[in-house]
C-alpha cells in the first residue's frame, strides 16, 4: 500500500457476526462513521485503535501490516501512529494540564521525545490553551478538558487522530467549539476519524461512513458542509453577554 494510503483494511472480518468490509483512509481525511447502538463502529473504530484485531484478512496502518503484529508492538505502534480522543476526556483529576499532555510521551520506549514538557506545552498552545498549563481538569470547562484530551491525543504527532463521540458529554456551543478545532487540525494536515450517532456533527467532516449490522451501507462525500468556525462566530454574536447571562439568571432566582 502506497504512502499515499493512511489505513488500509482489505477485507476485514469479525468472525464473531461473520461480516467483512473493505475500507481505506487517505491522508488529510477527515471521516465520520455513523449508526445507531450496536451496529458496528465502535468495533470498527477499536480494529483502526489497534485495540482489537482482525480474525482474517489485512490491516495497514501508515506502510505498516498490522494484523500479526504482538501486544507490545500493537503498543508502540499505538503510540507512534495514534491519538485517541474519547468522550469522557479521561483526564487525570489531580494533575495538571501539562502533565496529563505529557504522559503520552512519557509511555514512548523508542526514546525520541526530549524535552517532554516543552511538546506537552506546544500542543497544548495548539489547542488554544496556552494560558491553561497549570489548571487542573476540575478548574476547566467541559470544551477546555476536551481541548486538553485532544493536545494529549496530537503531542506524539500522530499519523491518524481516532475520536470516539468527543462531543457526547458537550452541550451546543462547545460541541461546535471543538468541531471548529477538528476542522483546523484537518486543514493542517491532521487525519482524523470520527464516530458520532449525531447528524449535525457528522456534517462538519468531509466524509460519511454508515455502518449497519456489521457492514458499510454507505460510504460518501459530505454534501453542504458546515463551516464550524463561522457557526461558532454566529453563536457567540447571538448569546448574550455575561454579564447580561448573570442578570437574568439572578431575575429567574
Amino acid at each position: 500500500m502506497g504512502r499515499e494510503t493512511a489505513v488500509g483494511i482489505d477485507f476485514l472480518r469479525w468472525e464473531a457476526e461473520n461480516h467483512s468490509l473493505d475500507l481505506s483512509i487517505e491522508y488529510n481525511e477527515y471521516i465520520v462513521f455513523i449508526g445507531s447502538s450496536g451496529s458496528g463502529k465502535s468495533t470498527l473504530m477499536n480494529m483502526l485503535g489497534c485495540l482489537d484485531t482482525p480474525t482474517s484478512g489485512s490491516y495497514w496502518l501508515d506502510g505498516i501490516r498490522v494484523d500479526g503484529l504482538s501486544r507490545n508492538q500493537l503498543a508502540d505502534l499505538r503510540n507512534q501512529k495514534l491519538g485517541f480522543v474519547f468522550q469522557g476526556f479521561n483526564l487525570l483529576a489531580r494533575t495538571s494540564a501539562l502533565d496529563n499532555v505529557e504522559l503520552p510521551l512519557l509511555y514512548d520506549r523508542t526514546g525520541r521525545w526530549k524535552d517532554t514538557k516543552a511538546l506537552a506545552a506546544e500542543a497544548l498552545r495548539r489547542v488554544g490553551l496556552g494560558e491553561r498549563m497549570d489548571h487542573h481538569p476540575s478548574e476547566l470547562s467541559g470544551g477546555q478538558q476536551q481541548r486538553v484530551a485532544i493536545a494529549r491525543a496530537l503531542v506524539t504527532q500522530p499519523t491518524l487522530l481516532l475520536a470516539d463521540e468527543p462531543t457526547g458529554n458537550l452541550d451546543s456551543h462547545m460541541t461546535v467549539e471543538i468541531m471548529s478545532l477538528f476542522q483546523e487540525l484537518n486543514d493542517q494536515g491532521i487525519s482524523i476519524v470520527l464516530v458520532t450517532h449525531e447528524p449535525d456533527v457528522a456534517q462538519y467532516t468531509k466524509r460519511i461512513v454508515e455502518v449497519r449490522d456489521g457492514r458499510i451501507k454507505t460510504d460518501h462525500p459530505v454534501t453542504d458542509r458546515h463551516n464550524a468556525a463561522r457557526d461558532l462566530r454566529e453563536l457567540l454574536e447571538t448569546e448574550p453577554e455575561e454579564d447580561d447571562a448573570e442578570l437574568v439568571a439572578e431575575e429567574a432566582a
